[in-house]
């Protein structure tokens, strides 16, 4: 039996194919990070392969082996941005050859071949075009499985080929309820917790049980509070910072521009009589102090501005460009 928490809709589906013995030969999972796409994407590859009662049973030889990456059907495949030869940030024509020609071979010791491609909406234009002759013609007993927490960047030819499994953002409430319940997080850490994990249970259960994930999380909220109350030279040092982690890991520096949206989207809130509503809890002192020193007009030119800078980075435009400009748009603070 597949488990996931909050996506019933994708679980149904899944076991309702394998039920039928009609799961589809490529999948799509698609949603934000941190929803389970991958523990799910590996759950199916247990249940082709498990060999016990109601797979999957999780206990079998081929269940644990799946669980521990050491099954050889069953492949993940990823950006490795420390790979020898300098950071990456596309998965390369390379790795899909490995997979166009293993797929093809006879599965070595379960009964179906799952590959299990991370971040598919890095696959380069060369690769994307490649694991179309798979897609297109399915060799039997092989299962692709793509994820990607920005579908619209998957080459349109490639998702035409998939089934999409749509994943959404859980209510606050019910990661707080999970947290609570079920991994005995004190009441207080849990709505902390929740509200900044964005309604992705997955970092939330991380971030209760490895105290540096959270600890991480904060100091980086901290340099966005003081690059907004700085000057310019200190948005500039900021910015080059910045520009030089995303330079070699994009996901990491989408994510922190995520933060500078939700801490905007805070800042409004408090504008507009919500603070209970915000997400940065324990920056309620710093919200205020923004939402007094900025007119609401120039909070949501400022959102704006993150925006596009988000919008640059997915186009793999120039991304210390991108940032210096959103510092150099953005607008000062009353005094």
């Amino acid at each position: 039996m597949l488990r996931l928490h909050g996506q019933e809709l994708a679980v149904r589906t899944l076991e309702r194919s394998l039920a039928e013995g009609r799961v589809h030969h490529a999948y799509l999972f698609a949603g934000p990070a941190h929803l389970g796409k991958t523990a799910l994407a590996l759950q199916l590859a247990q249940a082709l392969n498990c060999t016990g009662e109601d797979p999957p049973c999780g206990a079998c030889a081929a269940c644990k082996r799946i669980a521990a990456g050491t099954h050889a059907d069953v492949r993940v495949v990823a950006v490795d941005p420390q790979a020898a030869e300098g950071p990456r940030t596309l998965i390369g024509i390379g790795a899909v050859r490995e997979i166009i020609n293993s797929a093809h071979l006879r599965p070595y010791e379960g009964r179906a071949r799952v590959f299990i491609i991370a971040d598919a909406h890095l696959l380069s234009n060369e690769a994307a075009n490649a694991l179309l002759k798979v897609l297109e013609e399915p060799p039997p007993d092989v299962a692709l499985i793509l994820l990607s927490s920005a579908p619209d960047g998957v080459l349109p030819t490639v998702q035409s080929r998939c089934q999409t499994l749509a994943f959404r953002p859980l209510p606050t409430s019910d990661v707080a309820r999970v947290l609570r319940e079920e991994r005995g997080v004190g009441a207080e850490q849990a709505e902390t917790l929740a509200r900044l994990s964005r309604g992705c249970v997955g970092w939330a259960i991380a971030a209760a049980q490895d105290e540096t994930l959270y600890a991480a999380t904060h100091q980086r909220i901290e340099q966005i509070a003081d690059a907004i109350e700085g000057g310019l030279e200190a948005r500039f040092a900021y910015a080059a910072e910045l520009a030089r982690r995303a330079e070699r890991d994009r996901a990491a520096g989408r994510d922190e521009l995520l933060l500078w949206l939700r801490w905007l989207r805070d800042v409004m809130l408090v504008q507009q009589g919500q603070g209970e509503r915000v997400v940065n809890l324990s920056w309620k002192d710093a919200l205020e102090r923004h939402a007094a020193a900025l007119q609401p007009a120039d909070a949501v030119r400022w959102a704006r501005g993150v925006i596009r800078a988000i919008e640059a980075m997915e186009r793999n435009a120039n991304v210390r460009l991108a940032i210096e400009s959103l510092m150099l748009d953005a607008p000062a603070l009353a005094a």
